[in-house]
């Protein structure tokens, strides 16, 4: 029971360098949301081999669309709105949808504590949306507003696969079927968009980085992870994403927050405290 919540933190800690590593090389962000998931997705479907066979449902094919949707989305937020703003609104929302789908889907209605646990992720949230405004400036509306649509779908497709594992489906074949579904989608994308930065040793280095770490291993220990802990704690756990992000893109990118977004990720991290360690206490005494 303990490594689930663990193996969620460590995928998280990998998705937090995403943005960074994108933003260091000079492609365009659909070419590089594609090729992350050509890579990551035919990895992870070539390790579920014919398991992906045994899962195919019609809802896991969707949400593989799904994972697809939401690159595309991701990078086109952190591109607009710097990788601190994009990734935590992303993500930030996440666990919001998450139980919000979870409720209207599958009957799970959320605990008290996981609410108020969300309802302090989305102010921290409006707090470096506030902060961050100035600096992203005209195309900050429609950077969060990528950023919203992709933590709905991001929602979608881990409350999918996280019905599906909690069926008795192998994790490694929902993420190889959702992911490699995935890079069947992408890959005419990134043929369209252009591959020429790949040929640059820095383009695919961070392709590679992108696809085999920020992807294929870090939805390996996702879908462990989904395996003992209820999904959503696992989104509320994925809020170490952006606190991750946030330090890379003031650290690497020389990125600058106010006071008040740094508030705001100081709100997330109670978010995570209130809702993800009496989670785990509770299930300890079951």
């Amino acid at each position: 029971m303990k490594n689930g919540p663990l193996s969620v933190v460590g995928a998280s800690v990998l998705w937090g360098t995403a943005g960074t590593a994108g933003l260091l090389v000079s492609a365009d962000p659909i070419a590089l949301a594609a090729a992350r998931l050509v890579i990551g997705g035919a990895a992870l479907g070539l390790l579920a081999r014919a398991g992906i066979r045994r899962v195919l449902t019609p809802g896991l094919l969707l949400a593989a669309a799904a994972v697809a949707a939401y690159q595309l989305c991701f990078f086109a937020a952190v591109s607009r709105t710097g990788v601190a703003i994009g990734s935590v609104v992303a993500i930030g929302s996440g666990p919001a949808f998450t139980g919000l789908l979870s409720w209207l889907l599958h009957k799970e209605r959320p605990s008290a504590r996981w609410a108020l646990g969300t309802a302090a992720a989305i102010s921290g949230c409006a707090a470096l949306i506030v902060g961050g405004g100035a600096q992203a400036g005209g195309h900050a509306v429609s950077g969060v507003l990528f950023a919203l649509l992709g933590g709905l779908l991001y929602a979608f497709y881990a409350v999918t696969a996280a019905r599906a594992i909690g069926g008795g489906a192998p994790s490694n074949a929902v993420m190889g079927l959702m992911f490699g579904g995935a890079a069947v989608v992408m890959l005419p994308i990134l043929l369209w968009s252009g591959a020429g930065w790949l040929a640059e040793p820095r383009g695919l280095l961070a392709a590679l980085y992108l696809g085999l770490g920020c992807t294929a291993l870090s939805y390996l220990l996702y879908g462990r992870g989904l395996r003992t802990t209820p999904v959503a704690t696992a989104a509320t756990l994925a809020l170490a994403e952006p606190a991750v992000a946030a330090l890379l893109g003031l650290v690497v990118l020389g990125e600058r927050l106010p006071p008040i977004s740094v508030a705001g990720l100081v709100m997330l991290a109670i978010s995570l405290v209130a809702v993800a360690v009496p989670e785990r206490r509770l299930e300890s005494q079951l």
